[in-house]
């Protein structure tokens, strides 16, 4: 890979997954609570001359998805990694030329092991935890002052300039590390300072509604991951969600009132160290979510899920789906005290993988 004498600058991002606040968050303002996995997207850079290349180990085959508008061809790029790095490179190059650097030829290598080993997507946020890496592996190359709050920033606006929705939770995860509880900033706001300020201006500015709080675990909470193995796309549910509140504004009203309720109390229960109201609190915010499903007719929790969910529960447990749902991840918080030798056995009968990764605390860029 290291071609001639030029130093070979490698960064990695970690991948995360929603604890809870799930579609809730995407409102701006409304809370959920995210942790960081010891998973990582992990960004190579080396000076090159005459010719830039960027490669990736996972994405060399990827697929790009598109529509129909009248005689339009549409193409929906928010699954596709590649632009995601593009968006990065753009937003941190525009930086760089802020600060009056010289731009540069490079190399760009992109691994993963946010994925299976057959490529199939965890759920933990490949396309945030892309643009994070690639960012900072940028600002590292053209020696850019970088602090986690312009790094997520940078990221946010590169991710919101490809997918437009969503609320960059997964991005804030990446950024600063650890369990995170995490209010939306205002992308409408983002989006009209986008076409009126510059960038070195918004980075300077509070973003309305943005608040990220680092939480600490009660030392005897323990976190379980299965994965059920049907990848789901977190944009497309999303988006028929977003459908659905039109639908059923009152309905919808409704959930984001209690989600915030409940999150409000399990961050509560964080600052209290009480693995009983988090558990209590987690439970409340699957039967919040089951009542979302109902009225947008969208499958959040499958039928493994449910299963997964239900075994944990007889373990003593406290389980719901993660992030979007519709496939991907359950989680489970239970105390560590309590056996769950049955409770892994059960899933690997039914095809429930566990996926044994461990919080990750991001200490420096």
């Amino acid at each position: 890979m290291l071609k001639g004498h030029d130093p070979l600058i490698t960064v990695k991002a970690p991948g995360k997954l929603y604890i809870a606040g799930e579609y809730a968050v995407v409102e701006s303002g409304y809370p959920a609570i995210i942790v960081a996995l010891n998973q990582f997207v992990s960004a190579s850079i080396e000076k090159t001359k005459n010719i830039g290349r960027i490669v990736s180990e996972q994405y060399h085959e990827n697929s790009i998805i598109w529509r129909r508008e009248g005689s339009k061809m549409v193409f929906d790029n928010r699954d596709n990694p590649f632009h995601y790095i593009l968006s990065a490179i753009a937003i941190t190059e525009e930086y760089a030329s802020n600060l009056h650097k010289d731009l540069g030829l490079y190399n760009l290598y992109i691994n993963s092991d946010l994925d299976s080993a057959d490529g199939k997507k965890y759920g933990l946020g490949s396309s945030a935890a892309v643009t994070v890496a690639t960012i900072k592996a940028l600002a590292k190359f053209y020696h850019l002052p970088l602090t986690k709050d312009i790094l997520f920033k940078l990221s946010a606006i590169a991710h919101f300039d490809v997918q437009g929705n969503g609320s960059l939770g997964d991005i804030a995860a990446s950024v600063y590390g650890g369990w995170i509880a995490y209010h939306s900033f205002n992308r409408d706001w983002l989006a009209v300072q986008r076409r009126q300020t510059t960038l070195m201006d918004l980075l300077e500015k509070k973003w309305p509604g943005l608040d990220i709080e680092l939480l600490t675990p009660p030392a005897g909470l323990k976190l379980m991951i299965g994965w059920t193995g049907s990848p789901a796309s977190t944009s497309h549910l999303v988006d028929k969600v977003a459908m659905g509140k039109v639908k059923d504004h009152r309905e919808y009203q409704v959930f984001l009132k209690e989600s915030k309720a409940c999150l409000k109390e399990m961050i509560k229960g964080f600052h209290d160290q009480s693995i009983t109201v988090i558990q209590n609190q987690l439970r409340i915010n699957r039967k919040v979510l089951k009542k979302l499903s109902d009225f947008s007719n969208v499958l959040i929790e499958t039928p493994t899920l449910k299963e997964m969910i239900n075994d944990a529960e007889t373990a003593g447990g406290a389980a719901k789906s993660s992030g979007a749902g519709g496939g991907d991840c359950g989680i489970v918080l239970i105390d560590q005290n309590r056996p769950t030798e049955t409770l892994l056995t059960t899933w690997q009968k039914k095809g429930i993988k566990q996926l044994n990764f461990n919080v990750h605390n991001v200490t420096e860029l």
